[in-house]
């Protein structure tokens, strides 16, 4: 399985999959010209993607959608309520590209078997994904993510790699210039992760087999990749958890992350 996050953050969101010969985008949160030329930087081409999955309809996860699977000619994987949400900002998808996947039930999409799970998030539907391949192999999408509840860490356990997100610091949020009903939206259980709720989550997950995670979504006015990453990593070692049994890293607002092989 190959993975790269295109991008990751509040302005928007496009993750590349790729499992076999199955490519995927999760999200296209971004103008489809720059999901595009994104996919191409990184050495894959984008008319051989085999779907685009939705977590939900924000515009920061769906901007380019229609775009590109119109140009494409790709379908598109959301759920009923993602659907009656997206529509007004992607404009009309050509009914043979629409593809309407039941949350909690896997299917596949050529060789990548996908499960999509419950987020409690201030969206219609909300999901995210975990991804396996016919070796076994197994990635997940954690982003868009209130609270942390016992049936996520149903969902990600055992993940190769994570990614999951680490939206804001806390005080950065609380001091920052947001007006009091955003802070309280982003703060509440249908809001975001915070650093220091990521770290409590990916100290459980080290317990349940998770062992590389990727930071991501982190807000450009309420957060840094060097504060996530400190934020984080002191959350494992209280737990006792070594630096070099758990590896982190950071995907990015506004470029292309790493990419990773899962072999």
């Amino acid at each position: 399985m190959r993975f790269c996050p295109l991008f990751s953050g509040s302005s928007g969101n496009a993750l590349f999959v790729k499992g076999g010969n199955t490519a995927l985008l999760v999200d296209a949160g971004l103008a489809g010209s720059t999901v595009l030329g994104a996919m191409r930087a990184i050495g894959e081409e984008p008319a051989a993607l085999a779907g685009i999955l939705v977590t939900h309809e924000h515009i920061d996860h769906v901007r380019g959608v229609g775009v590109l699977a119109r140009r494409l000619k790709v379908p598109v994987y959301a759920n009923a309520g993602t659907w009656r949400g997206m529509l007004q900002h992607t404009g009309p998808i050509p009914p043979e590209l629409v593809r309407v996947f039941e949350t909690g039930r896997e299917f596949y999409i050529g060789s990548i078997a996908v499960h999509p799970f419950k987020t409690p998030h201030d969206a219609n539907e909300s999901v995210g994904f975990a991804f396996r391949t016919e070796a076994g192999k197994k990635l997940s999408i954690l982003t868009d993510v209130g609270h942390m509840h016992d049936a996520l860490f149903d969902a990600v356990a055992g993940s190769d790699l994570l990614l999951i997100e680490s939206n804001h610091d806390v005080e950065m949020l609380r001091v920052g210039p947001y007006p009091y009903p955003l802070k309280r939206r982003i703060l509440g259980d249908e809001g975001h992760l915070s650093n220091d709720a990521c770290g409590a989550a990916l100290a459980k997950l080290y317990r349940r087999g998770v062992k590389q995670a990727v930071l991501g979504h982190l807000s450009g006015e309420n957060n840094m990749g060097s504060i996530a990453l400190e934020t984080v990593r002191a959350c494992l070692r209280a737990e006792a958890i070594p630096d070099d049994a758990f590896a982190l890293s950071l995907a990015y607002r506004d470029r292309a992350g790493d990419i990773y092989e899962l072999e």
